[in-house]
């Protein structure tokens, strides 16, 4: 992925951008700006008090590369909730790209990496905050299912896995909000934003996953009446793994789509939960000349709390 972008950031730097087609412009517009590493410790301590368990985190592809702060602050979030969290640094690839694209033999060689290397670890959950990567993982039992060998422990696997927004709300994570009632009563309230927020469902967790309600449980603890709905939410962006890239006429559509919903709603501020809908929104509100933040949610939840990582 590091390989991938090089050429990329030379384009950037020589600011020869206007001599590529539009396509390549395109999707060179969904680059970040700028990245910063972040390394993981593959043990990250709970935060003071009892330690509630142990938790692994899936730090994926995408993620580790162009939103390393994120997931620092996914770990951060984890911890302050009472979880130490087991970070492995053999595990690999989850396999989505793979599996969206037919090479299920390739997709079922990175789900029996993975469940080798985390079955070393004793697990009450596998914490994954990237919504495509999840929906694959909780897909390994199906992926293995007519092997003998590996069906039972892929099964095993599958059911410890959880998205990030829905552990946090299982585990009652006392979120800091401005008003109203949120996920816990009795958490801490943030300091009131005038800033509205809205929502965007990924679509491979609103959809696959059926997980829609815990995110905007998060988000209203935050934000209070300040959120409003956003028009077909859990219609795609146009990002859709690499879709974006290989129909790109058809995801500028729906790219248009979602930046001309998202403008209605008057919100300053977006949460999503996939590093693809972040790009993809970007660029898209970018494209429109609207000033208005995208942000994954455990970076939203993380400013709520007042922390912030060196940007």
């Amino acid at each position: 992925m590091r390989l991938a972008l090089l050429p990329a950031k030379i384009m950037r730097a020589v600011r020869a951008e206007k001599l590529l087609p539009k396509f390549a412009r395109e999707a060179l517009a969904l680059v970040p700006d700028r990245t910063r590493a972040v390394k993981l410790p593959m043990v990250s301590s709970a935060a003071t008090g009892p330690r509630k368990g142990r938790v692994g985190f899936i730090s994926g592809c995408v993620m580790s590369v162009l939103f390393g702060e994120t997931n620092a602050a996914s770990v951060w979030l984890l911890n302050l909730a009472g979880y130490e969290v087991v970070t492995p640094p053999l595990q690999a690839c989850c396999g989505a790209l793979y599996a969206h694209g037919g090479s299920l033999e390739r997709a079922r060689a990175c789900a029996r990496h993975n469940i080798e290397v985390f079955e070393r670890h004793n697990l009450a959950a596998i914490v994954i905050n990237a919504a495509g990567c999840g929906s694959t993982l909780k897909e390994y039992g199906h992926l293995l299912r007519d092997d003998a060998q590996w069906a039972e422990r892929a099964d095993k696997f599958s059911a410890k896995v959880k998205d990030l927004t829905e552990w946090l709300v299982n585990i009652k994570f006392q979120v800091p909000r401005s008003q109203g009632e949120g996920v816990a009563d009795s958490a801490p309230r943030a300091q009131h934003s005038p800033l509205k927020v809205t929502c965007h469902d990924a679509c491979h967790l609103a959809h696959p996953q059926r997980i829609t309600k815990q995110p905007r449980e998060l988000i209203q603890a935050v934000a209070g009446e300040n959120f409003v709905e956003l028009p077909e939410s859990d219609v795609c962006c146009g990002s859709a793994g690499s879709y974006n890239l290989t129909e790109p006429e058809m995801a500028g559509r729906l790219q248009q789509r979602k930046v001309e919903n998202i403008l209605k709603t008057g919100a300053q501020i977006v949460v999503t939960t996939n590093p693809g809908c972040i790009l993809q929104l970007r660029a898209g509100l970018k494209k429109a000349g609207a000033r208005v933040e995208v942000l994954h949610i455990a970076d939203f939840l993380l400013r709520a709390h007042g922390a912030n990582f060196a940007r």
